[in-house]
Order: structure tokens, then sequence, then C-alpha cells
């Protein structure tokens, strides 16, 4: 007896130590920790006062812009869409959280039973009385009803962690709607200094349309008066076409811009409301970058990023507790009789079971391995992913705080461009009428002037849309 006893424990005790290491899972898969750290400054700047925390309402101060923008953030579709993945995402949030909850359903059914005679339950049932002078019938029917509850008992946190990985994904979703939030603002403020853009665009070419019909009058007279030859008036004429073609080009582009617009509202193709007066003019506002760490806060894409990371962690634990055992619990708890009307005697109608189950994987564990080592994967991916979300941010901070220092310088040079070859129009003019110069040096000069304005009023829309962009960069526009 005593040499069994040993055996027992010892069999019980290798058996415990197969399930045991049945159950331990592969090694730690990510051994890569997250860069979080980000340069100190922007350009030698310590300032920490940031535009990004600026609502677009305050920002941008033009009242047409401001309305296209509100009614896109309404509209668009886009937009649209991803509101509905926030609310499928929260929809996973509620799967997940009810699935470490005991599961409890009601139902009810019947069945018929033929028990042979000579099995241990056929036996007894001979020798059995349902009622005093009744035996137990050959086939017996059976009718049941009441609830039933199952309860995965959640040991290792996987159930809880699946829910907290639902949670980082939800929110990871809002900042995806905060960062399509940003692109609307920024592509509708973008297209709209293109469209004022192309409004002086349009205008400057009229007028210059308007010149050059002048000049081919007087080139038509000094024909008349044998100063210039026919040539002269050709060529006038055929500058006076050209410009007239650009001139449709212009419009073609308003049209296209008018109509991006609109579908970034929603809507179909109709007019945008706006002021081109005083675009030339305008002052670009100055921006405020503050400290590159700022970025991880502002940065709707940095925020999303870092929180699917955190999700993918808790996904590998997830998957890693798949290696361990389960324990389920099970309870039921009803009515039964072999026939409904005898369902209402209670107690003898009543049943219950209460039952509960320890199971780990012992072999052929290729599935729960694979689903980890993906997970593992994924969390790798994350990790990569959220560095080049911080890289990506401060780079492009960098390269718009340099573009509009440079844009100011060139718009500078741009003006006196401009200026000079206003001056120099009106004497090649003069000179002209009074035969002291050839009609080329007028052509030449009147396509220069041409050319050097709509290059202004290009400079000004660049820095306008750079000024957008750093505003985007910095994680302005979803607050």
């Amino acid at each position: 007896m005593l040499k069994k006893s040993i055996t027992y424990k010892l069999l019980a005790m290798g058996v415990l130590a197969s399930l045991f290491w049945a159950c331990t899972p592969p090694a730690n898969l990510v051994n890569r920790d997250v860069n979080r750290s980000v340069p100190g400054q922007f350009a030698n700047s310590q300032d920490t006062t940031n535009s990004a925390k600026t609502s677009w309402k305050t920002y941008f101060t033009d009242p047409y812009l401001a309305a296209l923008i509100d009614t896109a953030l309404r509209n668009n579709q886009d937009l649209n869409v991803t509101l509905q993945d926030l609310q499928i995402a929260n929809n996973e949030v509620l799967t997940r959280a009810g699935a470490y909850r005991p599961f409890v359903t009601l139902g009810g059914g019947a069945s018929i039973d033929k028990v042979p005679r000579y099995t241990s339950q056929g036996a007894s049932d001979a020798y059995t009385e349902i009622r005093p002078g009744k035996p137990t019938p050959e086939v017996l029917p059976n009718v049941f009803l009441g609830p039933t509850a199952t309860w995965e008992v959640d040991i290792w946190r996987k159930l809880r962690n699946a829910k907290k990985s639902a949670i980082a994904s939800y929110l990871a979703s809002v900042e995806g709607k905060n960062f399509v939030v940003t692109n609307l603002v920024a592509e509708i403020a973008n297209s709209y200094y293109e469209l004022l853009s192309y409004d002086n665009q349009l205008a400057i070419i009229q007028t210059n349309i308007g010149i050059l019909n002048n000049a081919l009058s007087i080139t038509r007279q000094q024909k008349e008066a044998a100063k210039v030859t026919e040539l002269a008036v050709q060529r006038f004429e055929a500058e006076v076409f050209k410009t007239q073609a650009h001139q449709y080009e212009v419009q073609q582009q308003i049209v296209q811009t008018e109509n991006h617009i609109n579908y970034l509202m929603g809507r179909f193709p109709q007019h945008v409301n706006r002021n081109a007066d005083g675009f030339i003019q305008l002052t670009p506002p100055k921006i405020f970058a503050g400290v590159p760490t700022q970025l991880l806060e502002n940065r709707p894409d940095i925020r999303q990023a870092e929180l699917n990371l955190e999700a993918a962690k808790l996904d590998v634990q997830v998957a890693r507790a798949n290696f361990y055992p389960t324990l389920t619990l099970s309870a039921s708890l009803g009515l039964m009789a072999y026939n409904p009307l005898y369902l209402g005697n209670v107690p003898e109608s009543i049943f219950a079971s209460l039952a509960g189950g320890l199971a780990g994987p012992l072999i052929n564990k290729n599935a729960i391995t694979a689903t980890y080592r993906t997970a593992s994967a994924r969390q790798i991916q994350a990790i990569y992913n959220y560095e080049k979300a911080v890289l990506n941010a401060y780079v492009e901070v960098a390269n718009q705080l340099a573009n509009i220092d440079n844009l100011e310088k060139k718009y500078g040079q741009k003006s006196n461009q401009v200026d000079a070859l206003n001056r120099s129009t009106g004497i090649s003019l003069k000179l002209f009428t009074s035969a002291r110069a050839d009609y080329m040096e007028v052509l030449l000069t009147q396509r220069d002037v041409l050319e050097a304005r709509i290059e202004l009023i290009e400079t000004r829309m660049q820095q306008m849309n750079a000024l957008v962009n750093t505003y985007r960069a910095l994680g302005g526009g979803w607050k």
C-alpha cells in the first residue's frame, strides 16, 4: 500500500510538472525600448509659447474662412466616416468589458429518452415507480426550463487586459479623429488662400491685358505714321492672345479650387464666398513653435501612435496568458420534469448543478505560440511607428520654420523687383511713344512685370500656406 501511495504521488507530481511546463510561454520577444527623446529646442529658441494651443477660430481671423471650416467640420464625409470608426471602437470596448463577467442564459427544451434495460440507469428505472403502482416507462419524455450561468475566472488578467487594450485602441481612434480634423482645417485654409491668390492673379492678368491692348493701339497708330512696321503690331497682338490664354488657365484653377473646397465641405460645386481684396497686403501672423517636447502632447498622430503602442503591449500580455490554464465555472438552476404539468411541483421539480474546470494547453501549442509571436511583432511595429511619428513631427516643424524665414526674405526681394519693373513699364511706354525705344523693350518689360507680380502673389500664398502648415505641424486645429 505504501509503494502504491508513493507511486500515485509521483505520478501526480509528474502530471503537474508536465502541465506547468506545457503552460510556460516562450521568452519575451520584445527586446527594444521605445525612444521618447526629442531635441530640446527649435532653432535655439527656449520660448514655450505654442501656437498649437490656440483654437482655429482664434488663429484664422478671416470670417469667410472660419465659416468654411465650420461647415466642413460638420459635413465632411471622411470625418463622418472616422466618427463611425469611433463608434466601432467603442463597441469593441463594450464587448471586451462583458467578456470577464458571468454569462447568463435563459432557456428551455424538451427531449425523449429510451434507456436500455441492461444498464445501471435502465435497471434502476425498472424498479422505480414514478407514482404508486405505476413503474417508470421505457420511453421517458423530459421538459426543462431555467437559467444557466458560465464564468471564466480571470486569474491571469487576460480578459481585463483585453478590455484595457480595447480602451487604448478606442482612445487611439479618438486621436485619429483629431488628426483628421487637424488636416481638414489645414487643407481648407490652404485651399482658401490658393483661391484668393488665383483671384488676385486673374485681376493682374486682366489689368495687364488692358495695358497691352493700349500698347497695341499705340503701335497701330505708329504704324500708320510709318514709325514702326507690321511686325511690331503682330508681336503685340500675339502677346495679347498669350495673356488672354493665361487668363483662362487661371479661371480654370479658380473653378477647380472652389470645387475642391466644396468637396471638403461635403456639398456640390457652388460659389465660395470670399474677399480677395487686400490679399497682397495680408500680414502673416507671428507663429510660436514652443519647444519640441510639446509635440508629444499636441500632435494627435503622436498621441495615437503612443496609445496604439500601449494597446500592443497589452495584446502581448493577453497572448501570453493563453499559455496558462483557464478556470471556468458553470452553474444552472431550473425546473425539470417528464411532464410539463409537473414543472410547478416545487421542490420536486427543481434541479441545480455547479461545476468547475481547469484546463491548459498541453500538446500542439502552435496556434497560441503563433498568436503570441504575432502580438510581439506588432508591438515592435508600434514602437517603430511611434518613433517615426515623433521624428516626422519634428522634421515637419523644422522645415516649416525655415520655410517661413526664407519666404519672408524672398517676398521682400520680389516686392523690390516688382517696384523696379513697375517704374520701368512707364518709362518704356513713354520712350516707345516718342520713338526712342524699340517695341521689344515694351513687350519684354510688360512680360517681366506680369511674371513678377504673379510670382509676388504666389509668394504671399506660400507664406500663408507655410503658416497654416506650421500650425498643423505643431498640432493645432483639433482643439
